[in-house]
């Protein structure tokens, strides 16, 4: 069959494994929504590509040096490290920086100075910096939406600078339509339609229609809650850890 690009794509494909049209699939329309939503929310949250690293500017506003915290979309759920854009490439440094000041004294001429002596001088002041100074502390938790430094904000800060968020964002597959066919994505979401499916027989286990059918709802409710657990388990268990402030 030709590739799931679309939700609509992935019901058909999910009842068709099911049996559809062959059998008849109670479940509602609204009740496949409910299922592929909780679907995604598992696999953004622990499938490896379920998210996305970028880097996310922000420039300081009032609010937010009045806030003593900045409002992240909601789409973002881990953060990795907040940085201050650098000065290297400012149209107007600040000739009392040290950076500036070896820049000029000793890089006047790239074609015949070499780099070696920056970098050792560089990290050098790495170093210094690293010790002598309180390096910048961050909270985040992604169901308020708020990053939080522990710093001094009027000292730190002013209106108009940038900082640069190296976060997590979840991908939209909405956007990114190829989310729809992950071979893992659609095992799930055929296991949670089943599972769905079985809860509204499981009442009725071992009852017998006309023409000897037995309805065995609490088997299929089985069957579907341990396909469900064997792939949250294979997800949770071999996937490898990201290392972000996820909250």
């Amino acid at each position: 069959m030709s590739a799931i690009a679309s939700r609509a794509d992935l019901k058909s494909f999910a009842l068709s494994m099911l049996g559809h049209p062959l059998v008849t699939v109670d479940i509602t329309d609204e009740a496949m929504d409910y299922r592929i939503d909780s679907a995604l929310e598992f696999f953004q949250e622990y499938y490896f590509d379920g998210s996305d690293r970028f880097f996310l500017p922000h420039e300081i506003t009032q609010l937010d040096i009045d806030n003593k915290y900045i409002t992240i979309p909601p789409n973002i759920w881990g953060i990795n490290n907040v940085m201050p854009f650098s000065n290297s490439a400012a149209t107007t440094p600040n000739i009392f920086d040290l950076q500036y000041q070896l820049r000029m004294n000793d890089l006047r001429d790239l074609t015949s100075t070499s780099l070696i002596y920056y970098s050792q001088i560089m990290g050098h002041i790495a170093l210094i910096d690293n010790l002598l100074t309180v390096q910048r502390q961050f909270r985040f938790n992604r169901n308020s939406d708020k990053l939080y430094m522990d710093m001094n904000w009027e000292a730190r800060l002013t209106v108009g600078s940038w900082l640069m968020i190296d976060c997590y964002a979840v991908l939209d597959p909405e956007i990114n339509t190829k989310f729809y066919n992950n071979r893992a994505f659609k095992d799930y979401v055929v296991a949670h339609f089943k599972l769905q499916w079985s809860m509204a027989y499981k009442k009725y286990d071992q009852i017998q229609l006309p023409g000897g059918v037995t309805i065995d709802g609490n088997s299929l409710y089985q069957e579907a809650k341990g396909e469900l657990d064997d792939i949250e388990n294979d997800i949770k268990n071999n996937q490898t850890p990201l290392g972000f402030i996820i909250g």
